[in-house]
């Protein structure tokens, strides 16, 4: 018995700790269909509560100002404590939008915490069987990564409702969704009274490119998901991961968690977008600064690696599909699909 639970200890970090969905066993890659002018996208509040009516009307301007008509969820203006409604109301509202014939899209209002409590509430096979695009960031990205684990469906990155509707970020929305193009994802390089570039730039920490299935989001929920069954896989993808207000050492940890669950090792490269509000701090004995621990943690990879991409808790942001082929230069700092997210 002790040999058999050595052997097992000893082996455990090669099978995986992460739970993600084994390569043999993961669903084909879905696209979903294209948005157009008239089509009707729900909106929904998987996660934290619509406090503001005024944020829910103005995203459904913003949303109609780009052609498209919306559909509010039943339940957009529940609550219950920091959630927005009950477990059961928000999962419903997620699972009866991807039912619904009418809606060809669906957007969360706002990301807060909660998506994860819904997963094992989600009809799977409904999704697989509506494809459609789902959109949002931050803590959407639980509900990102397992609805494509579950059913290869590719899902987007991108704005919540209650995010700035600028023209950077409207951009990429519409060449990513409604385009249907590849697309390149590269940081504007805006001097102005300036010498050189002093916002938004790229730091290259391993040069090189690579290509492969782009997986990610929000750092602290894609670490929170280790060890559930709602991981896709992680082998040769491309990893994207942003924050926002964590200390340096929280962000230490979570990306020791994803070298200890095996993560880190199966990359083709990394892609770390913006990580808002993370700096040392004040006080004590000092701290790591962000960049120094993005050295230590993906340096040693060997894998093409940059940071400081439009991804993350920022007004102007990429809308970057999760599962969709892509190519990355890490010199350059670009990432490019290959071929179009959607059908």
């Amino acid at each position: 018995m002790l040999a058999s639970l050595t052997v097992a200890a000893v082996t455990l970090p090669l099978a995986g700790f992460t739970s993600a969905t084994p390569p043999d066993k993961a669903p084909k890659t879905l696209l979903p269909p294209r948005l157009k002018p008239g089509d009707t996208v729900g909106l929904i509040c998987p996660a934290g509560a619509a406090f503001s009516k005024e944020t829910v009307q103005i995203t459904k301007e913003s949303l109609e100002a780009l052609g498209l008509k919306v559909k509010l969820g039943k339940h957009v203006f529940d609550r219950f404590g920091y959630l927005a409604g009950t477990d059961q109301a928000r999962a419903e509202d997620v699972n009866a939008m991807f039912a619904d014939k009418s809606v060809q899209g669906i957007l969360a209002i706002h990301g807060g915490w909660g998506c994860a409590r819904l997963l094992p509430l989600l009809d799977y096979k409904t999704i697989q069987k509506n494809p459609k695009p789902l959109i949002g960031y931050s803590d959407i990205t639980a509900l990102l990564l397992a609805i494509h684990a579950k059913t290869g469906l590719v899902t987007f990155h991108g704005p919540v409702g209650s995010a700035t509707w600028n023209k950077f970020s409207v951009d990429s929305f519409r060449q990513v969704l409604f385009e249907c193009a590849p697309v390149l994802y590269q940081n504007p390089k805006e001097v102005g009274d300036n010498l050189t570039v002093t916002k938004d730039r790229i730091t290259t920490l391993t040069p090189g490119t690579a290509r492969g299935k782009l997986v990610g989001g929000n750092l602290t929920v894609l670490s929170a998901l280790m060890g559930s069954d709602y991981l896709p896989n992680f082998k040769d993808c491309i990893l994207f991961l942003e924050d926002v207000n964590e200390a340096v050492y929280r962000i230490d940890r979570m990306l020791t968690q994803l070298k200890l669950a095996g993560v880190l090792d199966q990359v083709k490269g990394v892609v770390f977008g913006k990580c808002s509000e993370c700096e040392p701090g004040k006080g004590g004995y000092g701290s790591l600064t962000l960049e120094e621990v993005l050295e230590q943690h993906l340096q040693p990879l060997k894998v093409p690696v940059y940071s400081g991409a439009m991804i993350g808790h920022i007004s102007h942001k990429f809308t970057v599909p999760v599962g969709a082929e892509a190519e990355m230069d890490a010199a350059a700092g670009t990432l490019r699909l290959v071929g179009s997210a959607v059908a």
